[in-house]
């Protein structure tokens, strides 16, 4: 049983040793394996601050960038509205142009078109005045040549009809 006392008595010089054992071992822990393990973990979270840093940068970047892509979008909408009310507003200009040259053109040919029918209505009335003058002249000197009865009368009359009718 005095092996058992010895076990579960307590020495003093033991428990020195024990806790100087102890404290060696924290010590050796703390230089040899907590310092390189706390040195490991803050560089690791410096990375991860400097990642999270850099994303948030990448993130702004971004947003600056969407927000210039979406302001260039609208000033091309923009533009391209305006090119497209120009080329509308240049092609109406144009068609009236057109329009309004058809016009004149159509007018110009009609006013050439009277013109010459009113002179050729003056060439044809000439003509039938230089027809029914040479006709009168005609039967008038069928009438100093002969003496003129009523039925020779009627024949001149009908033959200048005949011919008045011809000439027209």
């Amino acid at each position: 049983m005095n092996q058992f006392q010895d076990l579960v008595a307590i020495a003093p010089w033991t428990i020195i040793f024990q806790i100087c054992n102890v404290l060696l071992l924290a010590a050796g822990f703390k230089r040899f394996l907590f310092k390189p393990v706390q040195e490991i973990l803050n560089k690791r979270g410096e990375q991860i601050e400097a990642s999270l840093d850099e994303a948030q940068k990448a993130e702004v970047e971004a947003l600056a960038m969407k927000e210039e892509c979406e302001s260039r979008l609208s000033g091309a909408r923009e533009e391209a509205s305006e090119i497209v009310k120009a080329a509308t507003a240049r092609a109406t200009a144009r068609s009236d142009e057109l329009v309004n040259a058809a016009r004149a053109e159509v007018a110009a040919i009609k006013t050439k078109a009277d013109q010459e029918i009113a002179n050729e209505r003056r060439r044809v009335a000439g003509e039938l005045k230089n027809d029914i003058s040479e006709l009168a002249l005609n039967i008038a000197g069928l009438v100093v040549k002969k003496e003129i009865d009523s039925s020779t009368h009627s024949e001149l009359i009908d033959d200048f009809i005949n011919h008045v009718g011809d000439a027209l």
